[in-house]
């Protein structure tokens, strides 16, 4: 069945009749707010406004700026208008209003549950918005104006479109308010989703509001337990003893990205390192698919880089090596080590285990148990990442204990070391300080034998204060007592010659391993989804919870503070806790731990195709025709985890049958991020006295004063004091945060500019991928572009300020040059919006306006169409100019219009022009112009003219389309001058 949409409501009686409100610059009241006494250093973006001018308006949507005329076309637009009045460039605060509601009313974008499947479908997607309470700045909807744009285009280009949004809701967050406050998160988080929501909507963007979807929902959460119940049956899901990241402050378990030097990311809280009992996720039994399914993707190299080294495939060898007792013989005790380097391992003069390793408190001698304990305590307190940050400096305690080399039979040191995780490999390495940079400075600091076992294959000295880990010829790895002998051997057979012999004798074998560790899938908090597991008290078995009882949903707490002690806040909730298997009738208690806020977000996107189905995750018709999504669009902060986690969980479904695609995001786009406006500083020393920036040592030592843009002049290609150009300032644009008071909040520039401006201006900024910086004024140029296109086709303001009804097109049929025109900028903002090179596009638009701006009538023909054009980038005026045009219907379903390549070719070309072999200049003829003809354009030249006129002529040379040289007879000219 074709695409339908319900009834459409009829359209305002007359198009927008807009009365500007006028006042003299003179008489104009200022808000008390905007005063200069008021204006604080940490500026807000309306003080910004009145700052850099001083006539505003007053609409209904606030505080309007005037109108800077920077054209001699605007100067001509407006010049009737009466000294010191100012008018809005277009009444943007009207039409905006008045088309959400129209769209919103009718459903204008809503898709159909059942579609015609015989045409091209287009599903294009933002990431999934986590709803905080600070709502939108002007960095998000960077990337939801992209996907708004591709979403408009292709359903003008007749596809099915799939772009819905909803809510990332569960999350700490939330929860922590909700301790801080007394609020619960369920309250905080509906509120602030309502924020969002109307943020959204105001923006224009045409979202499929029917199919939102919140992951707190039950009717959402009873398929994220779903999943897992499937994960459980397949042994995909476990549990483990395993060392967290627990924060006693926010009384949960923290992601390894969750901590930073030590303590929470957020709140800044200590975190240290235990083990408890947690369910795990075996993503590890996919690595070798979610590596290799990565090369079919159209994906960023960069993105898939970044998963390719999270999921870190290596081969190598696992060997092991013999705990030697006090007197140096060797004991059963042994330490498996995994290295991808076993070419390497006569050069290997110590061994390095975690300080979590199983075995280290049996390793450890009395002497040094002590000194190592403290160690271990210390290292309990970093994270991962931390431990294993290349630059670091490294630290580690001797065991007091030594292992027997395998393969050279010497006794060497066993040391304890945070670089060496006890959830990577074995928990243990063998370490070649001469061979690897991370064991040298080990070695080094900890004055370790370093001996050399491969030589560079060019002869090329090594240097001893480096580690060499290129290719070259194995050294010093012989010993025939163990039958061992690889000298001479390249690197890559003499890797195999080692695991051949460990193999043979027992000593080791051939090991793939993967940095990827399996997803820890528990959180020590309230609000997440509870899951769906229950333990027996008498056996402490655990027992799924049955299909058909879900969801499971969660009780109402009052108290969501942390228990302090591990136990999750649901275990306050006594009487959901206790249950009863109805399996065997006997006692039970639930899972008090929840999911971690990765858990919704994993699948939300086939949700989407199928939201209100509560029979089943989705439909499998619906599933086969959406997957997978077309384009995915957010930013690279969720490059790794989000991503990998999503593909990990639809491997799974593909398995079982409920999902048809191996992958769901055949694209993925990474919008560059929004930086606030540059910030200048100033730097002083202890006296006050200004200090310039490039001629300090330590910057760290001075004081740092914030300087207004008032205050600055650039000076070369560096910024300087006005009234001081040699003390150089910094000049910096950071993230935008509350913290350094540079969030822009769109509401403010809606109000001030409208949504289309905003919508434009982040498109126009730069390339989508490219961070860009925020700059006020560079909004004001779109939005003089949109008010010159409004007074194009509905023409200048009336003298009382209202705008005519209708448009000033005509119907006459389009010239030549004016077809040439729009259809050149037809082809280019297709091209610019398939490619996603938004800027360009706006570039071609804003070219075809100048264009049109010099043409005496403008045929509807050519209008019609340019205002198609436009609608995606800049809907509100574009559907409001399609009515004033004679339109009963939105225009959201109109054709695009398609370039005619026979007003592509270009029907002239710059012909280069020569006097006497030496080019002078050129001239615009028609393509098949002849000898006669061009001679007669450079005659007429004023540039070439001078060179001819009068002169004689010995003869011309002529290659069409290519050159006019004309020689001149300068003997002919000699003798008449003398005469």
């Amino acid at each position: 069945m074709a695409m339908t949409h319900t009834t459409l409501q009829p359209f305002p009686l007359s198009p927008l009749n807009h009365n500007a409100f006028l006042f003299s610059s003179r008489n104009l009241p200022l808000p008390r707010k905007l005063k200069h006494a008021h204006v604080t250093k940490s500026q807000s973006f309306a003080s910004t406004l009145y700052k850099k001018h001083t006539l505003l308006s007053y609409g209904c949507f606030g505080i309007s700026r005037s109108r800077i005329r920077s054209s001699a076309s605007e100067v001509q637009e407006e010049q009737n208008q009466k000294p010191g009045v100012v008018k809005r460039a277009y009444p943007f605060d009207e039409i905006e209003p008045k088309w959400q509601r129209y769209w919103e009313e009718n459903r204008i974008f809503r898709t159909p549950d059942d579609v015609d499947t015989s045409k091209p479908k287009y599903y294009v997607l933002d990431m999934f918005p986590y709803p905080s309470g600070a709502g939108l700045h002007v960095g998000h909807p960077l990337g939801y104006t992209a996907t708004d744009i591709l979403a408009r285009f292709k359903r003008m280009q007749g596809y099915n479109v799939l772009h819905p949004m909803g809510w990332d809701a569960f999350g700490l967050p939330a929860e922590q308010y909700a301790i801080e406050t007394g609020t619960h998160p369920k309250l905080t988080t509906l509120r602030n989703i309502n924020r969002f929501r109307a943020q959204l909507k105001s923006l224009g963007f045409s979202y499929d509001w029917d199919r939102e979807i919140s992951t707190i929902e039950p009717d959402y959460y009873k398929w994220t337990q779903w999943i897992f119940l499937q994960l459980l049956k397949r042994g995909l899901a476990y549990q483990a003893e395993v060392p967290v990241n627990w924060c006693p402050a926010l009384g949960t378990v923290l992601a390894n990205e969750e901590v930073v030097d030590g303590v929470s990311e957020r709140g800044g809280h200590p975190v240290i390192r235990k083990p408890m009992r947690q369910w795990m996720l075996k993503i590890t039994a996919y690595a070798d698919r979610l590596l290799e399914d990565l090369d079919e993707l159209d994906w960023p190299e960069s993105i898939k880089e970044m998963q390719r080294n999270w999921i870190g495939r290596s081969e190598g060898a696992e060997v092991e090596f013999f705990v030697l007792d006090s007197v140096g013989r060797e004991t059963d005790m042994k330490i498996t080590v995994y290295t991808t380097r076993p070419d390497t391992i006569f050069g290997a003069t110590y061994l390095v285990v975690a300080p979590e390793y199983t075995l280290l408190s049996s390793i450890v001698s009395t002497e040094q148990r002590e000194c190592v304990e403290e160690y271990q305590d210390i290292a309990s307190r970093k994270s991962d990442l931390e431990r294993t940050e290349l630059q670091k400096e490294k630290t580690g305690v001797f065991s007091g204990c030594y292992a027997k080399n395998p393969t050279s039979g010497e006794p060497i040191p066993i040391w304890v070391a945070d670089y060496v995780l006890g959830s990577y490999g074995t928990g243990a390495i063998m370490a070649v300080p001469a061979h690897d940079a991370r064991d040298h400075e080990f070695a080094s600091k900890f004055n370790i034998p370093v001996k050399w076992v491969v030589t560079p294959n060019n002869g090329s000295c090594i240097e001893p204060e480096k580690a060499y880990s290129g290719e070259g010829i194995i050294i010093n790895s012989s010993n025939m007592e163990v039958g061992l002998d690889i000298n001479g051997f390249s690197r890559k057979e003499a890797a195999y010659k080692v695991i051949e012999w460990a193999e043979k004798t027992g000593k080791g074998k051939k090991k793939v391993n993967y940095k990827l560790r399996d997803w820890l899938f528990a959180r020590q908090r309230y609000w997440g989804e509870p899951i769906p597991v229950i333990f027996l008290e008498d056996s402490g078995e655990s027992i799924p919870v049955l299909e058909t009882e879900l969801p499971l949903t969660l009780p109402e707490l009052d108290d969501f503070t942390p228990s302090g002690t591990g136990e999750p806040p649901l275990s306050k909730a006594v009487s959901w806790v206790k249950t009863i298997d109805p399996s065997s009738g006997k006692p039970a208690m639930r899972e008090t731990n929840t999911m971690p806020q990765w858990a919704g977000s994993c699948w939300y996107y086939l949700r989407f195709m199928d939201p209100k189905n509560s029979n089943e995750l989705v439909d499998k018709a619906k599933e086969k025709y959406w997957s997978p999504v077309d384009v995915y669009v957010g930013g690279a902060e969720h490059a790794v985890l989000h991503l990998l986690y999503s593909r990990f969980w639809h491997k799974v479904l593909y398995d079982i049958g409920v999902v048809s695609t191996k992958e769901p995001f055949k694209c993925v786009i990474n919008q560059g991020i929004i930086l606030g406006e540059v910030q200048f500083t100033a730097y002083k020393d202890t006296d006050g006295n200004y200090v310039s920036a490039d001629s300090a040592d330590e910057l760290g030592e001075y004081l740092q004063e914030i300087i207004p843009e008032e205050r600055v002049v650039k000076s070369g290609e560096f910024y300087a004091l006005k009234d001081n150009p040699d003390i150089r300032l910094i000049a910096r644009a950071h993230k935008m945060s509350k913290s350094r008071g540079n969030v822009v909040n769109p509401d403010d520039v809606v109000c001030e500019y409208g949504a289309d401006s905003l919508r434009l201006y982040e498109m126009f900024m730069g390339p989508f991928r490219d961070s860009k910086t925020w700059n006020t004024s560079g909004i004001e140029g779109v939005h003089r572009f949109l008010g010159r296109t409004w007074r194009l086709i509905v023409g200048s303001p009336l003298h009382h300020g209202a705008f005519r009804d209708g448009t000033l097109v005509t119907d006459e049929e389009p010239s030549t040059e004016q077809l040439r025109a729009l259809h050149k900028c037809i082809a280019k903002v297709t091209e610019e919006i398939e490619g996603t090179r938004f800027n360009t596009g706006i570039s071609a638009m804003m070219e075809f306006i100048n264009a049109a701006y010099k043409w005496d009538k403008h045929p509807k023909a050519i209008i019609e169409a340019f205002v198609l054009l436009l609608s995606p980038y800049a809907p509100h005026m574009a559907e409001e100019l399609w009515s004033r045009l004679g339109h009963p219907d939105s225009l959201a379903y109109e054709a695009f219009p398609k370039a005619d390549p026979t007003y592509l070719k270009e029907s002239t070309i710059v012909l280069p022009v020569q006097i006497n072999g030496k080019t002078r200049g050129t001239i615009e003829v028609e393509k098949g112009c002849s000898e006669e003809d061009a001679f007669t354009l450079a005659s007429k030249d004023e540039k070439l003219s001078k060179y001819l006129d009068g002169k004689p002529i010995r003869k011309r040379i002529f290659v069409p389309g290519k050159i006019l040289n004309v020689i001149l007879d300068r003997q002919t000219a000699k003798a008449a001058s003398i005469q």
